[in-house]
């Protein structure tokens, strides 16, 4: 490589370094380490077709991603002989697939989802063409349980399919998937499929002890969590879970890799897989009961500071979004906060720190001056 790449690409690693200090508005957790892996990046590792089965493309980690689901389907609690998931290329693709299963369960079914809900389900919805009713959110940003009612009853003799937020992207707040199955059997709604958009919030609810019930244990049909977010990875990553029944339908042969394929992408990272195996293995459910407590108090530090400094904030119970009112630009592009309107955030991820608190609320202090 000549001298000039060689530059670029430092000058490159210092901005990316520098940025990363001050990375407070978004849900990636920066708070990871796998040295342990670093020879593996010499392999072409492709984990190419279904997890659950033996492929002519031998290089690949499907033996860990498997021991990742079955991680998965006992946080969830699914029995491992009644569910098929795979590791996604992130949350897109994990929410693309629950979607993708709902439709061929449910042929002709509508798609129910909040104004809060994350932008990839309306993406999704036209890609599958779907049929779709965005319902009101509440100010919390959870969803409006009385327009959700309303238009089911509307809709009554179409299948519903709903996708509940466990967690929204702005402002963390959780859609009661019992509440919602409540407001299904109250509109004599026979066919339905709950899909559980649990990006950020599949690795925190888990861990608290009053968090409302999301899991298998309801008659939901599958669940989408990040790798990227909570666990932390340094290339986005995600989990779909989701009931078996619902994925035999759509299995296929190919041939030339010999293998089932019942994935959207076919060709998958091999090293995201490794990645999450090897964090579960690290932190084990005790390790990360332990970083959602960290967070959760840091949560609270942060609305503390932000009073003291009479700084408009407010954050739903069990999860670690701080919403404040919006500061000025110079702020929010230096700290990387995701703005909505007149609003912005804070995400209290595992790297996040009194000290870093302080910095943007020592900042925001001074902006009010």
């Amino acid at each position: 490589m000549r001298e000039i790449e060689k530059k670029k690409l430092k000058v490159l690693y210092k901005n990316l370094k520098e940025a990363s200090r001050y990375f407070l508005g978004y849900p990636c957790n920066l708070a990871y380490d796998y040295p342990e892996l670093d020879e593996f990046f010499a392999l072409s590792i492709n984990n190419v077709g279904d997890p659950f089965g033996d492929s002519l493309y031998r290089v690949n980690t499907h033996e860990f991603e498997r021991e990742v689901l079955c991680f998965f389907a006992d946080l969830y609690r699914v029995d491992r002989e009644k569910f098929w998931g795979y590791v996604t290329n992130g949350g897109t693709e994990s929410n693309m697939y629950g979607l993708y299963l709902a439709r061929e369960a449910n042929p002709g079914g509508i798609v129910y989802f909040s104004e809060d809900t994350h932008y990839s389900i309306s993406k999704t919805v036209k890609v599958l063409n779907m049929p779709s009713i965005m319902i009101r959110s509440q100010k919390n940003g959870e969803i409006d349980y009385d327009d959700l009612g309303k238009m089911l009853t509307i809709k009554r003799e179409s299948p519903a399919i709903i996708v509940a937020n466990i967690g929204t992207t702005m402002k963390g707040a959780v859609d009661k998937v019992e509440k919602i199955l409540d407001i299904l059997k109250k509109n004599r709604v026979q066919k339905y499929y709950i899909h559980c958009d649990a990006a950020l919030g599949g690795m925190i609810l888990p861990f608290v002890k009053s968090a409302p019930l999301f899991d298998f244990r309801l008659p939901i049909g599958s669940i989408a969590v990040s790798g990227h977010k909570m666990i932390g990875s340094p290339m986005p990553c995600g989990v779909v879970i989701a009931r078996k029944k619902h994925a035999e339908r759509i299995k296929r042969a190919i041939e030339y890799v010999g293998i089932l394929d019942t994935t959207l992408s076919g060709s998958r990272n091999g090293h995201s897989v490794l990645i999450l195996w090897l964090a579960i293995k690290k932190l084990g459910l005790k390790g990360f009961e332990q970083r959602v407590g960290h967070c959760l108090a840091m949560t609270d530090y942060a609305l503390k500071k932000l009073k003291e400094i009479n700084w408009p904030a407010w954050a739903n119970e069990n999860y670690n979004t701080v919403v404040l009112k919006r500061p000025d630009d110079q702020i929010v592009n230096k700290w990387q906060l995701a703005v909505q309107g007149d609003l912005a955030h804070i995400l209290v991820m595992p790297h996040a720190d009194k000290k870093r608190i302080n910095g943007l609320i020592h900042e925001l202090q001074a902006s009010k001056k």
